[in-house]
């Protein structure tokens, strides 16, 4: 498997600990035609550490600031994602209502609204799969940048293992369904 997306690497732990099982999406800066969509289905989680901010976590003290443009030798990849549900939203009332289901506190819910505001804002539900070994790839440039996809070195994901099972999956999707919204993509 090669394609990935790019998250916060505080964000890829808490998916692969069974925390959350919500992204909140606008896309990178170079998204392919201007705006986020999602191209894939099942994807590697790749974890970057450029752009994470504790000021806009809800548990500040998990992630240290990081000088742009660093990144690691070597990533660990550790799990992939099947993303089952692809929501638009737009009203900032109903991100609010999101906030026990994911790990950003308001003031990142407002500045990802604010940001690009005619585009919505994007909900990935994801059911997370850990490897049975974590495997490491070297960095690339070509990792590089403002944008949610890449295509990444081969990783075997042969015998993933769901964080959660399928009926703690489902329950937790119809709590945020539950949030009275929208319009879903699956």
């Amino acid at each position: 498997m090669k394609q990935a997306l790019k998250e916060w690497s505080i964000a890829v732990k808490a998916l692969e600990q069974g925390e959350t099982i919500l992204l909140l999406r606008k896309g990178g800066i170079r998204e392919e035609k201007g705006r986020f969509e999602v191209p894939f289905r099942r994807v590697l989680l790749y974890p970057t550490y450029e752009h994470q901010d504790p000021t806009l976590l809800k548990q500040p003290n998990l992630v240290d600031l990081v000088e742009s443009g660093w990144h690691p030798d070597t990533i660990e990849i550790s799990s992939i994602a099947e993303i089952t549900d692809v929501i638009q939203v737009s009203d900032p009332e109903v991100v609010r209502s999101l906030l026990p289901f994911h790990i950003w506190n308001d003031r990142f819910v407002e500045e990802r609204l604010k940001w690009k505001s005619r585009s919505p804002l994007y909900l990935l539900l994801l059911r997370v799969f850990r490897l049975p070994e974590p495997q490491m790839i070297a960095y690339r440039d070509a990792y590089g940048g403002c944008r949610s996809w890449i295509e990444i070195d081969d990783v075997n994901v042969d015998r993933a293992v769901p964080v959660l099972s399928e009926s703690e999956y489902q329950n937790r999707v119809n709590q945020i369904r539950a949030t009275n919204f929208m319009t879903t993509d699956r």
